[in-house]
């Protein structure tokens, strides 16, 4: 079906083309100065991502002494793409709250109406609202989502499903196949496979494991036995479960899972992006492809593309995991910048759902620098040492520097032997991981049971990690102050033609730029 129209859609706009074409009169006047009309929308959303995290990023590029970014002036892409774009600001809140979640936000940002917090694909009352990605099917456009945390998460969801709860991943699975999306590549295979998939000696665990070459843990979420897989497959869509997969499809309709749940952690794919053997795609790379397979469709396309660790590294306060997630997506905004750079005929928004973390760099008076000595003139006589730390540069380089994430380091403790979990091991697994090594009493207190009275972090064990920052981030210089989302107002960056772009410079809620967004999708202008 989705070849048969594709092949309708190419043919229908050939004789379009073809009949409306007219051989201009003798002595007729130049051709139309009209400016080319919009007929592909990009929509990049870093989850988490507010002022505070594109600063850190920032920072990082233009002040570490051995910053990655030395070898293009210092400079990122998201600065590049503000400077040849417009900058505005984004609130978020959802409907009758001070803050959002991502399924509220995205939902939001989709349609242009406002929903109530953890909803999918409905307005605040509870009905379904029609997203810019089903107005974008209507017109015979190609559609894509594109994710490194499940695509049945809350943020891609938002753009095409329609459930009262996102935690209602198995529905919103098959919402996803219903909306009949050209290409979906990111994790959360888990909600793909039957039940029966989670027995290890069953045809369909056998087949699942060939499949994917054991690079992925095969087991089901689902409560039912329906293979979404075999129903995708049916409904016209290549398969992918790892990188060379991907790479090798040729069609214009692919479903790419490539891990249980969500795929690598900024840290890991900054260490493994080079290794040939590696078998997850990147963020990047599933973005490359996407391009390539919808615009092909002469009538244009809608993409959504989200880095949605930065959210994860947000809500574990963890400012090295947080610094890796920001340059993952730098280098999917500098791919996306490129590609559009030219065109005339395609709106590229960068934006956030929300801020997770509250996070920032701040002075304090711990660990304040030795007193030096100045050669200008006015400092004959004195040093300088002013009363606060206000960081010294080479901070940086050894936020990059981390190793681990903090609960790649807690579940390597747990890993231990009872006996063997003592704050002095847990002292060492962080000195051996992160450059901000910690005492055998601050591990002490980490593991010390301390509970969230307050509810912004979480409950359980996950709580250690945020324990564990507020320790590390006095030697960061940083500061956290939630371990959930705020309401801080986000960037929103338009790329794109001047006279749709120059709309987006100014302070909107993600309702007010979504109903714009679909105006100009639907209208080309």
């Amino acid at each position: 079906m989705r070849t048969l129209r594709r092949l309708f859609i190419v043919l229908f706009a050939g004789i379009l083309f073809f009949a409306c074409e007219r051989i201009p009169p003798k002595g007729a006047g130049p051709a139309s100065t009209q400016p080319e009309r919009i007929k592909n929308v990009i929509v990049m959303i870093g989850d988490g991502m507010g002022p505070q995290q594109l600063g850190l990023l920032v920072a990082y590029a233009h002040h570490a002494p051995h910053s990655i970014y030395e070898p293009v002036g210092r400079k990122t892409a998201l600065e590049r793409v503000m400077e040849s774009g417009t900058l505005g600001y984004a609130r978020s809140e959802a409907a009758d709250a001070l803050v959002t979640d991502s399924g509220a936000s995205s939902t939001q940002m989709a349609s242009g109406e406002w929903a109530g917090a953890q909803m999918i694909g409905l307005d605040r009352n509870g009905n379904v609202v029609k997203t810019i990605l089903e107005i974008a099917e209507e017109m015979g456009k190609s559609t894509g989502l594109v994710t490194d945390t499940g695509i049945t998460h809350a943020t891609p969801a938002g753009f095409a499903a329609h459930q009262t709860h996102r935690s209602k991943q198995d529905r919103i699975a098959l919402d996803l196949l219903e909306a009949e999306v050209d290409v979906m590549l990111g994790g959360g295979l888990g909600w793909w496979i039957p039940q029966e998939a989670n027995d290890p000696d069953s045809e369909t665990h056998r087949e699942l494991l060939r499949r994917t070459g054991g690079t992925i843990e095969i087991r089901s979420k689902r409560k039912d036995n329906r293979d979404l897989l075999a129903e995708a497959r049916a409904r016209g869509l290549a398969l992918c479960f790892n990188r060379t997969q991907l790479v090798q499809s040729s069609g214009d309709s692919v479903l790419g899972l490539f891990a249980h749940d969500t795929l690598m952690h900024g840290i890991r794919e900054t260490r493994t992006k080079e290794d040939p053997d590696r078998s997850i795609p990147t963020l990047k790379e599933m973005t490359e492809k996407a391009l390539d397979i919808l615009s092909r469709n002469p009538n244009g396309f809608f993409l959504m593309v989200e880095a949605g660790l930065i959210d994860w590294a947000g809500h574990d306060n963890d400012t090295g995991t947080l610094l890796h997630e920001m340059i993952k997506f730098d280098e999917t905004v500098a791919l996306v910048h490129e590609w559009a750079q030219g065109r005339q005929d395609t709106l590229v928004l960068v934006t956030a759902d929300h801020e997770t973390g509250g996070f920032g760099f701040s002075c304090s008076r711990f660990d304040r620098p030795a007193p030096r000595t100045l050669p200008g003139a006015a400092f004959q006589g004195e040093t300088f040492q002013p009363r606060r730390n206000y960081g010294e540069q080479r901070i940086l380089d050894a936020i990059y520097n981390q190793k681990l994430t903090f609960p790649e380091i807690m579940e390597r403790f747990d890993a231990l032997p009872e006996a063997e979990q003592t704050p002095k091991a847990l002292a060492e697994i962080i000195e051996a991981n992160t450059a901000f090594p910690i005492t055998e009493a601050e591990a002490a207190s980490v593991l010390g049971g301390e509970t969230d009275d307050t509810g912004f972090y979480g409950t359980g064990v996950a709580f250690r990690n945020n324990l564990l920052a507020r320790i590390v981030s006095k030697r960061q210089l940083t500061v956290w102050s939630s371990g959930s989302h705020t309401n801080t107002p986000v960037p929103l960056i338009a790329y794109g033609p001047s006279h749709v772009s120059s709309r987006y410079g100014k302070m909107m809620h993600t309702t007010e730029w979504g109903r714009k967004t679909i105006d100009i999708l639907s209208h080309g202008e």
